[in-house]
């Protein structure tokens, strides 16, 4: 008898009704997919403040470099061994950097020596012309930045030679840095080949590492790594990582600010519709009571219907607003955003509370007085 006498309330009232369940269906698509943006959000911006270069920097202490050489310098062999020590899968990229002032064609130019093959996961926004392959490098190649190349005149394939001090070394560009920063004005090869024009084997100026993950997972890494390297100061690019924890902080304000704002405005949707339905209802309410109907089964009779409402708003919302979260993904990251199927039961637990909560007025029938209705004006 509950079942058949909440069908028909459904259907007797289908008119009104279906304001509500537009504003739940509505409330639940946008709800739904905020959610979704808000567990994928943290791994999204990962991946795209990876894009922006290294995160952590390992250096010696007081670290700087006076005239041609640097001033102090730092093992390879030690840094490495602490990185591989921690084994930890975050680090997208590691890549030693040794620094020395030379010269080109009687132009001073900054030399850096580094593992060329990992300087496009390092650095993955540079943009290198030419047909250059990091495994397939060979002896004697550099990569030239652009600003070098202009002022020297340097094509792909051209042949460069670096002077430093009283040692040369020819080169051959296989591609050209365009980094839009400082890079713009060094030339790249092999670490092992800088080591040895400058007399430094084993010996770098620093290391650059990329870590993905948040800023405390990131600033935990570097704990770890700087215990591990006492002699040496370990610490994460602050103009990256604290962007990116300030950047997930503001949009998950912005989201959880959206879902309250839209929940209760969907709520006060709601309470209209209900507090006109309730108007219609009084006469069947007053006909329940002189029928023996208790007070508690009439409005859980009208709450269970209520329920009901927000229960389908809340799945129908919930299948569009995955579409509308891979379409925002698109369109913010290029890319999808992975669908997480707990945004169903959220949704719905919240499309059941917002019904319920705009159904206060339905509350108030338990006080009609069926003679008082029965006895007309």
């Amino acid at each position: 008898m509950f079942w058949r006498l909440l069908w028909k309330l459904l259907r007797g009232s289908a008119g009104r009704l279906v304001v509500a369940i537009l504003a739940l269906v509505s409330c639940a698509m946008v709800v739904s997919a905020l959610l979704n943006l808000e567990f994928d959000i943290e791994r999204k911006l990962t991946q795209e403040f990876r894009t922006l270069g290294a995160n952590l920097l390992i250096s010696p202490r007081n670290a700087q470099i006076t005239g041609s050489s640097p001033a102090e310098v730092m093992s390879e062999s030690e840094v490495s061994a602490a990185i591989q020590s921690l084994r930890d899968p975050n680090v997208v990229a590691a890549a030693p950097f040794l620094y020395l002032v030379g010269s080109a064609q009687n132009t001073p130019v900054v030399i850096a020596g580094t593992n060329l093959e990992e300087l496009p996961k390092l650095e993955p926004a540079w943009r290198i012309e030419g047909e250059w392959q990091p495994s397939q490098a060979q002896q004697n190649a550099c990569l030239v930045g652009r600003n070098v190349a202009e002022q020297l005149k340097l094509a792909v394939g051209s042949s460069l030679k670096l002077t430093y001090l009283k040692k040369n070394v020819q080169l051959k560009a296989d591609g050209i840095i365009d980094a839009g920063g400082a890079e713009d004005n060094q030339v790249f090869l092999e670490l092992a080949e800088v080591q040895d024009l400058a007399g430094l084997p084993g010996q770098i100026s620093f290391a650059q590492l990329s870590v993905s993950g948040t800023t405390a997972a990131i600033s935990h890494y570097a704990e770890r790594l700087a215990s591990t390297l006492p002699a040496y100061e370990v610490k994460p690019i602050r103009q990256i990582t604290e962007a990116e924890g300030d950047l997930l902080g503001r949009i998950r304000l912005l989201i959880v600010s959206m879902i309250v704002l839209i929940s209760v405005l969907t709520a006060l949707c709601v309470l209209g519709t209900m507090a006109a339905l309730a108007m219609e209802r009084r006469q069947d309410v007053g006909l329940m009571k002189a029928l023996g109907g208790s007070i508690g089964h009439i409005v859980t009779l009208f709450m269970a219907e209520v329920g009901v409402l927000g229960a389908a708003g809340g799945l129908i919302g919930a299948i569009l607003g995955l579409e509308l979260s891979r379409w925002m993904g698109q369109r913010v990251f290029g890319q999808a955003i992975s669908a997480r199927w707990e945004i169903f039961p959220c949704t719905i637990i919240l499309m059941v509370a917002i019904a319920l909560a705009g159904a206060l007025p339905l509350r108030l029938l338990g006080k009609v007085k069926p003679a008082i209705i029965f006895r007309g004006p």
